[in-house]
């Protein structure tokens, strides 16, 4: 009588099991913008520099174009670049319709704020690469644009010895 007992209440429950298992996956608890691919910490790589995205706080990703092509970085230095030496291969990243993201570097834990990369701010912050920009959403002492971070960058990689 007790198996039979248990089951009966075994196979009652299995499909609120099955509910709360296929509820598992839905929703954004990391806040991804809409749009956004998620990034596949320690396993997608950046597509400039072909390191694992670990670091969250310096994660970006870039998103646009007739077939809606998806980059991924680890470093906003990285996204300068693709930018940088991408443009004529790829002539619609520089079109404001192109989606470019990158994390908050004040990010918490596994909770990033995703920002306008083009809007954001950028503060010297040592950073996966070693390009040390950390993006911001608010200007602080000292911050600079993207536009001036992304010719720092360029600057960086073209003259070692400056």
């Amino acid at each position: 009588m007790k198996r039979r007992a248990f089951l009966g209440s075994a196979f009652a429950l299995s499909p609120i099991a099955a509910a709360l298992a296929s509820l598992g996956g839905c929703g954004n608890d990391e806040g991804w913008p809409e749009g956004m691919q998620p990034i596949k910490w320690d396993r997608d790589t950046c597509v400039v520099c072909n390191m694992g995205i670990s670091d969250r706080r310096f994660a970006g990703e870039l998103r646009g174009g007739p077939k809606n092509n998806v980059f991924k970085f680890d470093d906003p230095g990285c996204i300068a670049l693709f930018l940088h030496d991408k443009a004529e291969k790829y002539p619609w990243i520089r079109d404001p319709a192109t989606k470019i993201w990158v994390a908050d570097v004040t990010s918490q834990g596994n909770q990033v704020r995703w920002l306008d990369a083009r809007t954001a701010h950028y503060v010297t912050k040592y950073s996966p690469m070693g390009y040390n920009y950390g993006a911001v959403a608010h200007p602080q002492a000292g911050s600079v644009d993207f536009a001036t971070m992304a010719e720092h960058v360029v600057a960086k990689v073209r003259n070692p010895q400056k």
